[in-house]
């Protein structure tokens, strides 16, 4: 619950910031949140490197939309979405060491039946996971087209989604 409201989807971005483009989970569910207001339903989570602290966050959901850097040997930028059983096998095919804590939590939410009714994974291909803050340009268009797929995403769940400012087109 967040005040007094009960998430029923949760927006996740994991990543670590001080890895290149490994932060963009985490800097697209800020910006969403951001240019966004959201319905108290709906709860925007820097998840960020954390493991399995993360599995409360899933029970009861109907709805978890999960964001990460994802290797899958495309163009960087490239957005990848994986739903529901394929997302544990996404993460298991192309790792980086926080996803091995990804791919822990969601075996262990299968096990104790908590899984969420709906599971997405928006995969941003990385270019650079070097030491470092900021995502490089490829990356950053691909956050771009993530923010825009989740927030139809969630207004096909049926939720108002609605812009942040003058610019109301989106």
């Amino acid at each position: 619950m967040i005040d007094g409201h009960e998430v029923k989807t949760l927006v996740l971005g994991i990543g670590n910031l001080l890895i290149g483009d490994e932060g963009v989970g985490c800097l697209t569910v800020e910006a969403l949140g951001r240019r966004y207001t959201l319905p108290p339903s709906v709860a925007c989570v820097d998840g960020g490197t954390a493991g399995f602290e993360l599995l409360s966050m899933l029970e009861s959901k109907d709805h978890v939309i999960l964001i990460d850097a994802l290797r899958d040997d495309r163009e960087p930028g490239t957005v990848i979405m994986v739903e529901d059983e394929h997302v544990p096998r996404a993460f298991m095919a192309r790792t980086t060491p926080h996803q091995l804590g990804i791919c822990d939590v969601l075996a262990a939410a299968q096990m104790c039946d908590t899984m969420p009714k709906h599971l997405t994974l928006y995969g941003i291909e990385p270019k650079q996971l070097e030491v470092g803050i900021g995502l490089s340009p490829e990356v950053e268009a691909g956050m771009e087209k993530t923010i825009r797929a989740v927030v139809d995403q969630l207004r096909h769940f049926g939720y108002e989604v609605k812009r942040n400012g003058i610019e109301s087109a989106n």
